[in-house]
Protein backbone atom coordinates (compact mmCIF):
# COMPACT_ATOMS: atom_id res chain seq x y z
CA UNK A 1 0.00 0.00 0.00
CA UNK A 2 1.32 3.43 -0.94
CA UNK A 3 1.11 5.82 2.05
CA UNK A 4 1.02 8.93 -0.13
CA UNK A 5 -1.62 7.45 -2.40
CA UNK A 6 -3.48 4.81 -0.37
CA UNK A 7 -6.08 4.05 -3.02
CA UNK A 8 -3.45 3.75 -5.79
CA UNK A 9 -5.07 6.59 -7.72
CA UNK A 10 -3.10 8.38 -10.42
CA UNK A 11 -1.25 11.60 -9.59
CA UNK A 12 -3.74 13.56 -11.65
CA UNK A 13 -6.64 12.20 -9.60
CA UNK A 14 -4.90 13.15 -6.36
CA UNK A 15 -4.02 16.64 -7.62
CA UNK A 16 -0.32 15.97 -7.02
CA UNK A 17 0.75 16.75 -10.57
CA UNK A 18 -0.89 20.19 -10.41
CA UNK A 19 0.87 21.02 -7.14
CA UNK A 20 4.24 19.94 -8.48
CA UNK A 21 3.81 21.87 -11.75
CA UNK A 22 2.81 25.10 -10.02
CA UNK A 23 5.76 24.98 -7.63
CA UNK A 24 8.36 24.45 -10.37
CA UNK A 25 7.23 27.24 -12.70
CA UNK A 26 7.72 30.08 -10.21
CA UNK A 27 10.97 31.28 -11.82
CA UNK A 28 10.36 30.16 -15.40
CA UNK A 29 9.71 32.67 -18.17
CA UNK A 30 8.28 32.08 -21.62
CA UNK A 31 8.38 34.83 -24.22
CA UNK A 32 7.98 35.02 -27.99
CA UNK A 33 11.63 35.78 -28.76
CA UNK A 34 15.04 36.48 -27.30
CA UNK A 35 14.45 40.24 -27.14
CA UNK A 36 11.27 39.76 -25.12
CA UNK A 37 12.99 37.25 -22.85
CA UNK A 38 15.89 39.63 -22.23
CA UNK A 39 13.47 42.44 -21.46
CA UNK A 40 11.56 40.23 -19.00
CA UNK A 41 14.80 39.21 -17.26
CA UNK A 42 15.87 42.85 -16.96
CA UNK A 43 12.48 43.84 -15.56
CA UNK A 44 12.67 41.04 -13.03
CA UNK A 45 16.16 42.12 -11.90
CA UNK A 46 15.11 45.74 -11.48
CA UNK A 47 14.04 48.80 -13.40
CA UNK A 48 17.54 50.22 -13.99
CA UNK A 49 19.13 47.04 -15.35
CA UNK A 50 20.29 46.92 -18.98
CA UNK A 51 21.84 44.19 -21.13
CA UNK A 52 25.34 44.73 -22.52
CA UNK A 53 26.96 42.41 -25.07
CA UNK A 54 30.58 41.72 -25.84
CA UNK A 55 33.17 39.23 -27.06
CA UNK A 56 35.84 37.63 -24.86
CA UNK A 57 39.11 38.24 -26.71
CA UNK A 58 41.56 36.85 -24.15
CA UNK A 59 41.71 34.86 -20.94
CA UNK A 60 44.75 34.38 -18.76
CA UNK A 61 46.01 33.12 -15.44
CA UNK A 62 48.91 34.77 -13.67
CA UNK A 63 50.06 32.09 -11.27
CA UNK A 64 52.71 34.26 -9.63
CA UNK A 65 49.99 36.75 -8.64
CA UNK A 66 47.38 34.00 -8.16
CA UNK A 67 44.90 35.87 -10.35
CA UNK A 68 42.86 35.53 -13.52
CA UNK A 69 42.41 38.07 -16.27
CA UNK A 70 39.83 38.59 -19.00
CA UNK A 71 39.68 41.07 -21.87
CA UNK A 72 36.32 41.86 -23.47
CA UNK A 73 35.54 43.88 -26.60
CA UNK A 74 32.12 45.48 -26.07
CA UNK A 75 29.56 45.94 -28.87
CA UNK A 76 28.71 49.40 -27.52
CA UNK A 77 32.33 50.39 -27.94
CA UNK A 78 35.27 50.06 -25.66
CA UNK A 79 37.44 47.33 -24.24
CA UNK A 80 37.64 46.18 -20.64
CA UNK A 81 40.33 44.18 -18.89
CA UNK A 82 39.74 42.76 -15.43
CA UNK A 83 42.46 41.07 -13.42
CA UNK A 84 41.61 39.28 -10.18
CA UNK A 85 38.20 39.46 -8.51
CA UNK A 86 36.78 36.83 -10.89
CA UNK A 87 34.84 34.12 -9.07
CA UNK A 88 35.06 30.44 -10.02
CA UNK A 89 31.52 30.56 -11.42
CA UNK A 90 32.25 33.64 -13.53
CA UNK A 91 35.49 32.06 -14.75
CA UNK A 92 33.61 28.96 -15.93
CA UNK A 93 31.13 31.09 -17.90
CA UNK A 94 33.94 33.16 -19.44
CA UNK A 95 35.79 29.97 -20.43
CA UNK A 96 32.63 28.55 -22.05
CA UNK A 97 32.21 31.74 -24.04
CA UNK A 98 35.87 31.83 -25.04
CA UNK A 99 35.82 28.21 -26.23
CA UNK A 100 32.57 28.78 -28.14
CA UNK A 101 31.54 31.87 -30.04
CA UNK A 102 33.26 34.22 -27.59
CA UNK A 103 30.04 36.12 -26.97
CA UNK A 104 28.84 37.11 -23.51
CA UNK A 105 26.06 39.23 -22.06
CA UNK A 106 25.88 40.98 -18.74
CA UNK A 107 22.88 42.52 -17.05
CA UNK A 108 23.90 45.55 -15.02
CA UNK A 109 22.50 48.57 -13.24
CA UNK A 110 25.88 50.32 -13.10
CA UNK A 111 26.18 53.73 -14.76
CA UNK A 112 28.85 55.21 -17.01
CA UNK A 113 31.38 52.52 -17.98
CA UNK A 114 31.26 50.70 -14.61
CA UNK A 115 28.91 48.13 -16.15
CA UNK A 116 31.94 46.73 -18.04
CA UNK A 117 33.20 45.28 -14.74
CA UNK A 118 29.86 44.18 -13.25
CA UNK A 119 29.71 40.40 -13.64
CA UNK A 120 26.86 39.71 -11.18
CA UNK A 121 24.60 38.61 -14.06
CA UNK A 122 26.88 37.00 -16.65
CA UNK A 123 25.89 34.69 -19.52
CA UNK A 124 27.71 32.93 -22.34
CA UNK A 125 25.85 33.29 -25.66
CA UNK A 126 25.85 31.13 -28.79
CA UNK A 127 26.27 32.52 -32.25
Amino acid sequence: MNKKNPENRSEEECGMAEQRASSTTEHQMTRAGSDELGEAQAQRAGINFEWHFGRVTSLGVYEIANSRTVTILWEEGGVSNLQGEITDEQWEILKLAFLGSGRIAILSDQEDKRWMYDYRFLEAIRG
